[in-house]
């Protein structure tokens, strides 16, 4: 039984991937055609929710490997908050991807698209610490 929850744990953290790279697609939307805009604003949408997904077998399979390993307090803690954080994070980029997605014909989609960037790359941060403290976990 551990493997396995561990095997999905693993597939969940490859579902993270995706905000890993969301910062260099999020610089590149404002180049786009409305129409193209558009389509890869749906698809950046179709693609957090998935993540999203994924972050909430993390967190299920996180906490059964928790319960059953040996980890210390502070690297629970952190990981915890972190991991709070991501989901946080990945929950407020809904609301700019989809003001984005009505206003991809207009002139004002700045603001939006601003907030996409900023979110992705705070949440790609996240996503690379968490990971960082994932492999080394002796640390602290």
């Amino acid at each position: 039984m551990y493997k396995f929850i561990l095997f999905l744990h693993i597939l969940g953290a490859l579902s993270l991937g995706f905000y890993l790279v969301l910062p260099f697609v999020a610089g590149g939307i404002a180049r786009l055609s409305a129409a193209a805009r558009e389509g890869m604003l749906s698809a950046v949408g179709s693609l957090n929710r998935y993540a999203q997904y994924g972050l909430v077998l993390q967190l299920l399979t996180g906490i059964y490997l928790v319960i059953k390993g040996e980890y210390t307090v502070l690297w629970t803690i952190v990981v915890t908050v972190l991991f709070l954080l991501a989901g946080a994070l990945s929950g407020m980029l809904g609301k700019p991807l989809r003001l984005a997605k009505e206003a991809s014909g207009k002139s004002d989609s700045g603001a939006p698209l601003s907030k996409i960037r900023s979110y992705s790359s705070l949440l790609a941060l996240t996503v690379l610490v968490l990971t960082f403290f994932m492999i080394y976990r002796h640390i602290i």
